[in-house]
């Protein structure tokens, strides 16, 4: 029997599948930026909030274990759901969770203005 060989989803598809999976957990404001034209960082940043500590948790939980299933790499994780905001580096896409204070306070959209908006989910 064959081997099935798995390939990883480009960074397009990454940002897609993460933007899915946190609006399945009912972020809100879900933003993906395209910023390979700003930085080398990543190629997408995806931002979104979470209303509550543990809404937060949830959805780095469900983007760990859905974009692992995936293929995808989780390179590191920093943050912590009491302090607001969490972020998942994937490699190519990085995702940003915070809670509505911190996303007012960090202000990432405005940080990164020059990048292209690829998506937004209200």
């Amino acid at each position: 029997m064959a081997e099935t060989v798995r390939t990883r989803p480009d960074s397009r598809e990454v940002a897609r599948l993460a933007a899915e999976v946190a609006s399945e957990k009912q972020a809100s404001d879900i933003l993906v930026l395209d910023i390979r034209r700003v930085t080398v960082l990543a190629d997408y940043f995806v931002i979104c909030s979470a209303q509550t500590e543990r809404q937060l948790e949830t959805i780095v939980e469900e983007l760990e274990k859905e974009l692992g299933e995936a293929g995808v790499e989780l390179l590191r994780r920093e943050g912590t759901a009491d302090s607001g905001w969490a972020v998942l580096d994937f490699g190519d896409v990085i995702v940003h969770i915070f809670r509505p204070r911190e996303r007012a306070y960090y202000r990432l959209e405005e940080v990164w203005a020059e990048a292209t908006p690829v998506v937004r989910i209200i």
